[in-house]
């Protein structure tokens, strides 16, 4: 019996793909568990139109996610951290922070999107990748830079001599 997949499963293939399978696991499990339904004429011209109008959807979505891309890669964000010897951080410059950091640059994207393996723990400047969509991938630049000690201004305040 031929059906059609409505959800994607591993053992069988992606939404949309028409399938043979025997008569009883159609019957039993697929169809009322709603994970395919029939392959009628009807039900694979609605398939068909579904399909295409999710791939227009997909390249739109990767089109303004290159854009989004092309948009990063001129982008240069700096951390100004506390930093001891050989240029050692005390703390870190996590995903989290690229990804606040890239809030406030009017930019929204999750931090599990940042791909850092570990997180930046010394002076320099970084290529960050930033996972987009499946097939875009964006750099961002990553400065971290010692903070510098805050210089008081003005008079000094003296004891006053007796």
């Amino acid at each position: 019996m031929e059906v059609i997949l409505q959800k994607k499963i591993d053992s069988l293939g992606d939404v949309g793909k028409i399938i043979n399978v025997t008569p009883g696991y159609a019957r039993n499990y697929l169809i009322p568990q709603k994970i395919a339904v029939k392959a009628t004429t009807k039900n694979i011209a609605l398939v068909k139109r579904q399909q295409t109008i999710i791939k227009t959807i997909e390249i739109k979505a990767k089109k303004e996610y290159e854009e989004l891309a092309a948009r990063l890669g001129k982008l240069s964000l700096t951390f100004a951290k506390k930093a001891g010897e050989k240029d050692k951080l005390f703390g870190s410059v996590t995903n989290a922070d690229i990804a606040e950091s890239l809030e406030k640059e009017g930019i929204q994207i999750d931090k599990r999107k940042v791909l850092l393996e570990e997180p930046l723990k010394s002076l320099g400047i970084y290529k960050v990748s930033l996972k987009l969509h499946p097939e875009v991938t964006a750099q961002v630049k990553v400065w971290v830079v010692k903070e510098e000690p805050i210089k008081k201004e003005g008079p000094s305040i003296e004891e006053p001599e007796e």
